[in-house]
């Protein structure tokens, strides 16, 4: 079972709450320097080569900036020492107003169709609450899965429901509550797994390729590829997943991904190590606890509940850099929450994979 850090037994819990008030300013500071190195590095670690190859020159030229910048403010560094102390009591004063937990950013949109598909603009996380409703006899085999941004309107993002009959599992995205049709116009995309239920590959709504147009400009694109290890019985220790995504412009843009076929597609990419234009990420490493034997994440406050499917995502270059965490507070009530270079529709897809049931992984 994946824990939450410190929320296992009653004692760890009492030397977290200790701990906290004295722990917690300095623990979010920290965490606010790290989100701006992340943010300053995060374009460029999900860029494409190609891209990076252009930049070269204009990062040597920023590097001459600094450089200069450095030495202005060498020569300007003669403050006081009451100018000094004033600075550094204004900064503890801040420190100590931090102890209040920032609220979810304001996020306003005209187009929801559109939200949910482009990427999470860079320094923001986009923090949400996933919802499964399995009351009555279907919805046991079939829930009904929810998105709500985690704010006060509670505003509602996206729907997924597991289509029946189907030879494997494969889920229905909406940006409609009610309307769960694959022929719907309210149809943005779905996952779809294989036999084993080990595999998974986000699309989008366009068309199957093979009712597409021979330059497959109306073909449906790969939004992500989900790997989950094979872990018979758990004996491996906690899940360990991989996800690939198509990289970024340097415009921010995804690279759209039309394969012709499935042999063409983000899964055999990257079974063959054909990794132009792609990104890996993997699920961030567990700690294992002596204390309260079981392996913690610290997911900062957000997620509440011990759960196997407690998990953040994240780059080999920046390990701090939380691309994605999904966790439990309630029976049925999970946080999501997502940075750039993820959209609302490959974050939740990513979050329905984890319910599905794994026969070779648990």
């Amino acid at each position: 079972m994946f824990q939450i850090n410190g929320e296992k037994d009653s004692k760890s819990k009492k030397k977290a709450a200790a701990k906290s008030d004295s722990d917690e300013s300095e623990e979010e500071t920290k965490s606010s320097k790290s989100k701006k190195k992340s943010g300053a590095s995060s374009a460029s670690m999900f860029q494409t080569t190609a891209d990076k190859d252009k930049d070269k020159d204009k990062d040597k030229d920023k590097d001459k900036d600094k450089k200069t910048k450095k030495k202005a403010k060498a020569e300007e560094s003669d403050d006081s020492d009451s100018e000094k102390e004033e600075k550094s009591k204004k900064k503890k004063g801040k420190g100590k107003k931090k102890k209040e937990r920032s609220p979810s950013p304001e996020i306003e949109f005209d187009d929801l169709e559109k939200f949910v598909m482009d990427p999470a603009p860079q320094g923001t996380t986009i923090k949400c609450r996933v919802t499964r409703d399995q009351r009555g006899m279907d919805k046991s085999l079939y829930p009904l899965y929810y998105l709500h941004l985690d704010n006060e309107k509670k505003t509602f993002l996206l729907a997924g429901r597991k289509r029946k009959k189907s030879a494997t599992s494969n889920y229905l995205i909406s940006i409609d509550a009610t309307d769960l049709s694959r022929g719907g116009e309210n149809f943005v995309g779905k996952l779809r797994s294989n036999l084993m239920g080990t595999k998974f590959t986000v699309f989008d709504n366009a068309l199957n390729p093979e009712r597409a147009l021979p330059d497959l400009s109306n073909a449906r694109q790969e939004l992500a590829g989900i790997i989950y290890e094979t872990n018979v019985l758990g004996m491996k220790g906690p899940r360990r997943m991989t996800i690939v995504i198509p990289g970024m412009s340097k415009d921010n843009d995804r690279v759209p991904l039309r394969p012709r076929n499935d042999c063409d597609g983000l899964l055999l990419r990257y079974q063959n190590r054909r990794m132009d234009n792609l990104i890996e990420l993997r699920n961030k490493t567990p700690v294992w606890n002596e204390e309260t034997a079981s392996h913690v994440l610290n997911f900062n406050g957000r997620v509440t509940q011990a759960s196997i499917k407690n998990f953040q995502v994240v780059h080999n270059k920046d390990l701090d850099y939380i691309v994605m965490q999904f966790g439990r507070i309630a029976d049925d009530i999970f946080t999501l929450d997502f940075n750039y270079p993820l959209c609302a529709v490959q974050a939740f897809a990513i979050a329905l994979s984890s319910f599905d049931g794994k026969i070779a992984c648990e």
